[in-house]
């Protein structure tokens, strides 16, 4: 017995009494089928409805030749007519998001005559891929036409034509179909065969914003938010703007100067941080006195580059090797080891053994990190 497909008639019904032809255990819970539902099965790009079968929960809900399959959380009796309930919030999100989609991919194809050849709906958005590029100018203006067609509040009309009836007409689709097709018509704007529920008329999509686009195999992968879902994206977006208002001291439409103006002071204060810390690097390596052994230095101050030039440094100064040490002993050290008269690159597994350590370099340095305490590397270098 195939399942009567409520959702196909209107979908807008969210609450519906149903029996349950048959229930089964399977990996995780049971597969329940009923006599007729509301609740979407997974296609199209679309996730299947969720909500409550009398008691039990409903997680997924698959079509297997013609088959509907409601994954349950617990037994029900087969014969039972039961109360159905879809979680009716979010249906309603996923039709403003694909109907919005069908606006888009419509108003796209008729610009420019790309293809819809991928979509997907997400939690956060939607991704429809597009079978050529599409340029800012051109994406501005898909967007705008887009919500123009929303703002007309034109219906949206879905129907099963007959044969002659389809056979006659120029409609999208993915894939070739056979069988009994569903088309989603919206005049002017779109015909496209469709599986899924959608909203009555364009106005009930709220709104279509594109979020970022990006080419994708020779064309465009769009990243698209509709209806409430584009009205909790915004909200955010303004708490975010707003946060880092308060933290500039900036109006929110000065948000962009406002960082501009810390980066700028950020760079110059690292060009004065990078020269003081040369300064620092080059009086320490005086501080230190020649010798024909090895030279050991820990320090907690100093960046990668001025500790590269102290080594650098101090391997001057020493017949052996120079090394430096920046970190803890909870946390490891990161090392630099210099040298003009050993072969680092020949001597660091020796070295990293008697520092437990990990790295290399050249024969004149090598870097990387030591778990030793500062005291097992002191004696490990200096002897």
């Amino acid at each position: 017995m195939n399942t009567e497909k409520l959702y196909d008639q209107d979908s807008f019904l969210f609450t519906f009494r149903a029996r349950v032809i048959s229930c089964e255990a399977q990996k995780k819970g049971f597969a329940l089928e009923l006599d007729r539902t509301a609740f979407f099965p997974e296609g199209g790009g679309q996730q299947p409805d969720t909500g409550t079968i009398g008691e039990a929960r409903v997680s997924d809900v698959q079509e297997r030749e013609g088959r509907i399959w409601h994954s349950v959380d617990r037994f029900l009796e087969p014969g039972t007519e039961l109360l159905c309930e879809i979680d009716a919030e979010q249906r309603l999100r996923r039709m403003q998001n694909h109907s919005g989609e069908h606006i888009l991919s419509g108003i796209t194809h008729r610009l420019t005559g790309y293809d819809n050849v991928g979509f997907h709906m997400g939690e956060d958005c939607m991704t429809i891929d597009f079978s050529g590029e599409l340029d800012d100018a051109l994406l501005l203006q898909i967007e705008t036409l887009a919500n123009e067609a929303i703002r007309a509040d034109l219906p949206i009309r879905t129907w099963y034509p007959a044969a002659e009836e389809l056979a006659a007409l120029d409609y999208r689709s993915k894939k070739e179909l056979t069988g009994a097709v569903r088309l989603v018509e919206i005049k002017g704007i779109d015909l496209c065969a469709c599986c899924a529920p959608h909203v009555k008329s364009t106005g009930a999509v709220g709104m279509v914003k594109i979020l970022a686009a990006e080419r994708h195999r020779g064309g465009m992968r769009l990243s698209v938010i509709c209806g409430m879902d584009a009205l909790g994206d915004y909200r955010r977006r303004l708490e975010s703007a707003g946060a880092v208002s308060r933290l500039l001291s900036v109006p929110q439409e000065r948000i962009a100067g406002g960082v501009e103006r810390v980066l700028g002071e950020q760079a110059k204060l690292k060009e004065r941080a990078a020269a003081l810390e040369a300064a620092l690097a080059a009086r320490m390596a005086a501080d230190y006195p020649e010798t024909e052994g090895n030279l050991c230095v820990f320090d907690a101050l100093l960046g990668e580059v001025a500790l590269r030039e102290l080594v650098n440094a101090l391997a001057a100064k020493c017949g052996g090797f120079a090394a430096a040490f920046s970190g803890n002993d909870a946390e490891g050290y990161r090392y630099i080891i210099g040298s003009r008269h050993v072969d680092l690159r020949a001597q660091s597994r020796a070295i990293n053994a008697a520092i437990a350590g990990r790295g290399g370099g050249t024969p004149e340095m090598i870097q990387g990190r030591a778990q030793a305490t500062e005291a097992e590397i002191r004696r490990a270098i200096l002897g």
